[in-house]
């Protein structure tokens, strides 16, 4: 027979039922189970939180750099706003998945970090009390039938030994009968051996069986005390389990965002802006704004007159003369000067392009008054006055490489003034050099 042996009560373990002895063991480990469950518990639902929040951040950082690639690119409209949809459920997703991780945290990680600590009391040698009180219960229990257990393994094993005892010494007299150089005097020994073994075989055996029947009859009380014990123990684990139940519905609420009216909401809202995109409002819109429903100043004839002379802005000489350094300007009788925008930018979508263009020299700003060259074309800009200093009412991107891009509060320095169109050239006071709109700045006092 395949034994075991407990060095705690010192006796051999035949089995792996809980009855035997020092098997209860694992029902007490259970208990320290319990409260290192708890910390995994915790530690789950600490990491699930973690990711919870770092999805909304990549949620809102994804709406905010996409919100700003659809504004600045050239998507128009209905369809434009149907886009820009998709950004404002990623905000409103994220609000939500943050009110997650805030419930993970604030309600179910410390109702399990409460119950804990309720639940497992901490010893000062170490070990929690509900531990060492199952363990002793357990010893209580066990004991008397444990000490009654060991006599019968002793008891066994003695008549055991004279059984065996007793077959050795039957096999020496059976083969010293065929041994003629054996005297009878010897033969008389071996035959009292077998009588003496015989006679211990019997004593042995009504010990075995005595002490049997005393663990017999110790055995219902053993087992009812043994009932009682792991009972409690096991009242213990309900609750656990009981609690982990309810925790664990309650962390299904705070994840299942299809039950939660503002989720489905965001969802709602998206599908009808994403229908209310209408590609026929979209082409009508581009066609009046952009295309061949423009109004248009078509070329008549008009007559000469010294009013007629056309000041560039400060903004269209800067690009006229960009890289170009003038020595010497000669008026010529067919000479013109064309500023023809290239592009669009995105302030500009709603503004009409200049209509009165004309081949006439007077709308030569490099052309003189006076056959000797007595008025600079120049002289605007080198009388635009001294620089100020000025602070940002309101936030600025620079929509071309030539404009300035400030935050309200900021200051920067006006080096010329308001042109025709509303700029202002200015410097940042990282030197940077550029134009912003004048509206959009006051002067510091």
């Amino acid at each position: 027979m395949s034994v075991t042996y407990d060095d705690s009560v010192g006796v051999e373990v035949s089995s792996d039922s809980f009855w035997e002895v020092g098997n209860y063991k694992r029902t007490v480990k259970r208990i320290d189970d319990g409260h290192r469950l708890c910390s995994d518990l915790m530690n789950c639902l600490h990491e699930r939180a973690r990711i919870e929040k770092a999805y909304a951040q990549q949620l809102t950082e994804w709406a905010r750099r996409w919100r700003q690639l659809v504004e600045k690119g050239p998507q128009y409209g209905t369809v434009e706003k149907a886009w820009m949809a998709f950004m404002s459920e990623a905000e409103r997703v994220s609000e939500l998945h943050l009110e997650v991780k805030a419930s993970l945290m604030n309600d179910d990680f410390e109702k399990i970090k409460n119950w804990q600590k309720e639940a497992f009391h901490k010893q000062m040698m170490g070990g929690f009390k509900e531990t060492k009180e199952a363990e002793d219960g357990f010893r209580k229990a066990q004991k008397p039938w444990a000490k009654k257990l060991k006599e019968v393994e002793a008891a066994k094993k003695a008549h055991h030994a004279a059984c065996k005892e007793e077959k050795l010494a039957i096999s020496r007299e059976a083969n010293s009968k065929a041994d003629p150089s054996l005297n009878p005097e010897q033969l008389k020994k071996l035959q009292d051996k077998i009588e003496k073994c015989k006679q211990d075989v019997l004593k042995t055996k009504d010990k075995y069986e005595k002490s049997l029947k005393e663990l017999d009859q110790g055995t219902p009380q053993y087992m009812e005390n043994m009932e009682q014990v792991f009972e409690q123990c096991q009242q213990f684990e309900e609750k656990r389990l009981r609690f982990f139940r309810e925790v664990l519905l309650e962390v299904q609420k705070h994840l299942d965002l299809s039950n939660v009216t503002g989720y489905k909401a965001v969802y709602h809202d998206l599908e009808q802006s994403i229908r209310a995109a209408d590609a026929v409002e979209d082409l009508r819109w581009f066609r009046a704004n952009h295309g061949p429903g423009m109004a248009m100043n078509w070329p008549q004839f008009e007559e000469w007159s010294a009013d007629l002379n056309r000041t560039l802005s400060r903004r269209e000489k800067k690009k006229a003369t960009d890289g170009v350094t003038l020595t010497g300007i000669n008026q010529t009788g067919d000479q013109s000067l064309s500023n023809k925008p290239s592009s669009v930018s995105s302030y500009e979508k709603t503004q009409s392009y200049p209509t009165d263009w004309s081949d006439d020299e007077s709308n030569n700003p490099f052309s003189s008054t006076d056959a000797n060259g007595d008025s600079n074309p120049f002289d605007d800009d080198a009388t635009s006055g001294t620089e100020v200093r000025v602070r940002a009412l309101y936030d600025y991107e620079g929509q071309e490489h030539d404009e300035l891009s400030f935050k309200a509060g900021d200051e920067l320095t006006k080096m010329e003034d308001e042109d025709e169109q509303g700029w202002c050239k200015g410097r940042l006071d990282n030197g940077q050099v550029g134009l912003y709109p004048a509206n959009y700045v006051e002067a510091i006092q």
